[in-house]
């Protein structure tokens, strides 16, 4: 994010969020493979200091999506599943098997044995129902978990270790949900707190770290959870972490985390510009990057607005965008131009590069069409009223800013005025909620083209207020068919259509740029292009 993200609830943004299939991870200088210093050996203990840009101002999983507060949520929470960052495979967590309906409607999990909480409670099968059963109650707090659930028609108890969810209509996308921070498992006893609570206190999750202390927007302080032994199938070490003890420091500003990381008083930082890459280069410190999939970073149009109800001056935008200069100029080295509303490492993307390319002077004949017509000061109007949009923004990542400032030239050039109005991180889904807004600048990560229709279906929030149409049935179909190429055939048809309406304005793809010392080892990202901390060690 961000990003402003992956968010939705009032307690994060809805679009920030900063999953992925296929996508390796790069990374830049050395030590970040793993081979260690001295004899190599991994070696437990140790505290990971990791300075990120902002605070959702809530330590739920369940009820978060900034990037920057999912790097700790993540730790304190298992999954049922996981997901392989490298070819998307759905692999075992907190679940050993799952079996799945031949029409995707009932999904059966069944559970390791001697998992428990840290409040020493042991993982059921009801603990599981449990978790399921709250989540659509949160409603608004927890939108991203709640449609991972829509359409749930029950989750029952098959036995103390089995339990099985069944939705009214198939429902292809959930398996891959429970390999989610999202749906992330919780005791009974952390479900039953008041969202609130769940907030300022935190949760009680099965994962390899726990929460110590949470000051907010100013630190998150986790610490290692002494006999777990559970870990997703994927990871390299059994049993416990090897870090003591992780440390979240709030810190806006991007080059101020630089300089930390340079100095030595913090071990990784998140959100890594490219102004700051120089600066970082040829010391004892390694780039890692990875391209997170979903949708990409773009102005989220309100399509309700007059002036957005045309399709005419929504393609306009969409052609006066040079991608190219955005990415080049702001974004981290290897960022890519958007060539679909999807990025190119999500499942069942569709290159649809040309319909995105930058042509000013198509951009220029369409708002002509559409009756716009050049003021003296270079803005178009039309019945007496300039062609004006308001961008609301919030500053959770160095580029947003100034990738803005690019996008707000580009569209001045064929007569567009844009105005940037900031927002903090806590005050953006509320815009978002009230259809106050002519465009939302921000991005959403999941490794499943789902994402597609719970952004874009007018039958689930439909916060871009799109109208309905044909879109929606075949939003509605992907979810449904078991077929993976029939599947891929809808997605496709989806993002045409999102693309050539312009309902969304994609811009560039995200790139999550990390800077860690060379002296960690073993942090890697999971298929959100989010990290993980299980194997990380400091040596």
């Amino acid at each position: 994010m961000r990003a402003l993200p992956d968010s939705r609830s009032p307690r994060w943004a809805a679009l920030t969020a900063l999953l992925a299939a296929g996508a390796l991870l790069t990374a830049c200088g050395s030590g970040t493979d793993g081979s260690g210093t001295g004899d190599g050996k991994p070696r437990s203990g140790g505290t990971l200091t990791f300075a990120v840009g902002s605070d959702a101002g809530c330590m739920d999983p369940q009820q978060v999506g900034s990037n920057d507060t999912i790097y700790s949520v993540r730790q304190v929470v298992d999954s049922l599943t996981d997901q392989d960052p490298r070819t998307g495979k759905i692999v075992p967590w907190l679940a050993k098997s799952w079996d799945v309906s031949a029409d995707t409607t009932a999904f059966t999990f069944h559970l390791r044995s001697g998992v428990t909480f840290s409040d020493g409670s042991p993982l059921t099968a009801q603990v599981v129902k449990d978790n399921f059963d709250a989540v659509p109650r949160l409603g608004v707090l927890g939108t991203l978990a709640e449609g991972y659930l829509s359409g749930v028609k029950s989750t029952v108890v098959v036995d103390p270790l089995t339990v099985k969810v069944t939705f009214r209509q198939p429902n292809a996308q959930f398996l891959q949900a429970t390999s989610t921070h999202s749906l992330g498992i919780e005791s009974s006893a952390s479900v039953k707190r008041s969202p609130q609570r769940k907030c300022s206190e935190g949760v009680i999750g099965s994962g390899p770290f726990v929460l110590k202390r949470y000051v907010q927007n100013q630190s998150v302080t986790l610490a290692r959870r002494h006999g777990y032994a559970w870990g997703s199938s994927r990871w390299s070490k059994k049993g416990e972490a090897y870090l003591d003890e992780l440390v979240f420091k709030i810190v806006p500003e991007a080059g101020v985390r630089a300089g930390s990381l340079r100095s030595g008083q913090v071990d990784a930082i998140g959100s890594v510009g490219r102004a700051d890459e120089a600066a970082l280069k040829g010391g004892q410190v390694a780039f890692q990057r990875r391209a997170n999939p979903g949708i990409v970073f773009g102005l989220g149009l309100n399509n309700a607005r007059p002036v957005l109800k045309d399709v005419r001056v929504r393609r306009a935008i969409l052609s006066a965008l040079d991608r190219k200069q955005i990415a080049d100029t702001v974004f981290p080295t290897g960022t890519r131009a958007a060539t679909s509303v999807l990025a190119h490492t999500t499942p069942d993307y569709t290159d649809l590069g040309p319909e995105l390319a930058f042509d000013a002077t198509k951009a220029k004949s369409l708002l002509d069409e559409a009756g716009w017509r050049a003021g003296g000061d270079g803005i178009r109007t039309k019945d007496g009223k300039k062609l004006s949009l308001t961008v609301v923004w919030v500053p959770v990542a160095a580029t947003n800013q100034p990738a803005l400032e690019l996008v707000q030239q580009q569209l001045r050039s064929v007569g567009i005025q844009v105005t940037l109005q900031q927002l903090p991180l806590t005050q953006l889904a509320p815009k978002q909620q009230s259809g106050e807004f002519d465009a939302i600048w921000g991005n959403i990560t999941r490794a499943d083209p789902d994402i597609l229709r719970s952004s874009f279906s007018t039958k689930l929030a439909n916060f871009y207020r799109v109208p309905a149409s044909g879109l929606d049935t075949t939003l509605a179909a992907q979810a449904a068919t078991a077929d993976p190429a029939e599947r891929g055939r809808l997605v496709a048809r989806a993002q045409r259509s999102i693309v050539r309406d312009a309902y969304n304005v994609p811009v560039v793809e995200l790139q999550t740029q990390l800077g860690v010392s060379t002296k960690v080892h073993g942090l890697a990202f999971d298929a959100s292009s989010r990290i993980q901390l299980h194997d990380t060690w400091i040596g």
